[in-house]
């Protein structure tokens, strides 16, 4: 089952090119906003259902392109037979070494990969796939860098008692909370959050897609 919504509205004061339109494969609350931020109001947002398991031995980079791929394929079956569309799906693997950390579900989960993270630094890769209505995609995988301070009893278990965890791949959320536990990032700080959102418009662009200009200009 693929459950679809409408946008917030916050293009109404925008004009996008005739026809073309823009949809986003997602769930997260997250994705969206850093669209809407970058000026971009998608015209639906579908929940894809995938099966999300990693695969024996599978590398974390990989992982993270199957995933944004698999979701905008899956996706695509609700668009057939409409044009000029254009897909944007993602996926977000927090990883140390070749070791995939779980979305936490539950605190013990959340509780083991902040132990993990605490005191040493971990990738972030964020796979993005952009499917356009003719069958022409783009996809690559953006990775940063990301260092966590030696948490204490007390920062471990306070992170835990706010909840934000819940949901984040890897148990936490640099957008909130986690920020005052992350001293350093090489790379997007958006493919943290959820979406490598400079490489995402690109690709975009890239496929034909042109961002929406305010209406009068």
């Amino acid at each position: 089952m693929i459950c679809a919504a409408v946008a917030s509205p916050t293009a109404s004061s925008e004009a996008r090119a005739p026809g073309l339109f823009l949809v986003l494969g997602s769930s997260s609350p997250r994705r969206l906003a850093l669209l809407q931020q970058a000026g971009l109001a998608p015209a639906r947002v579908l929940t894809p259902e995938v099966d999300e398991t990693p695969r024996p031995r599978e590398l974390p980079r990989h992982y993270a392109l199957r995933m944004a791929e698999s979701k905008a394929e899956q996706l695509a079956e609700a668009l057939a037979g409409e044009r000029d569309w254009y897909l944007l799906t993602a996926d977000t693997v927090v990883a140390v070494g070749r070791r995939i950390l779980p979305k936490a579900a539950a605190e013990e989960e959340a509780r083991r990969c902040l132990e993990l993270l605490s005191g040493r630094r971990h990738r972030v890769f964020g796979g993005v796939c952009v499917l356009r209505w003719d069958g022409r995609r783009s996809r690559r995988v953006v990775e940063t860098r990301v260092r966590f301070k030696r948490l204490s009893k007390d920062e471990l278990e306070s992170y835990l008692a706010s909840g934000e965890w819940r949901g984040k791949a890897g148990g936490y959320a640099i957008q909130g909370r986690a920020a005052a536990l992350i001293p350093w990032i090489n790379g997007s700080y958006t493919n943290v959050v959820g979406l490598p959102l400079v490489e995402a418009l690109t690709m975009l662009e890239g496929l034909g897609y042109r961002r929406p200009r305010p209406c009068g200009r």
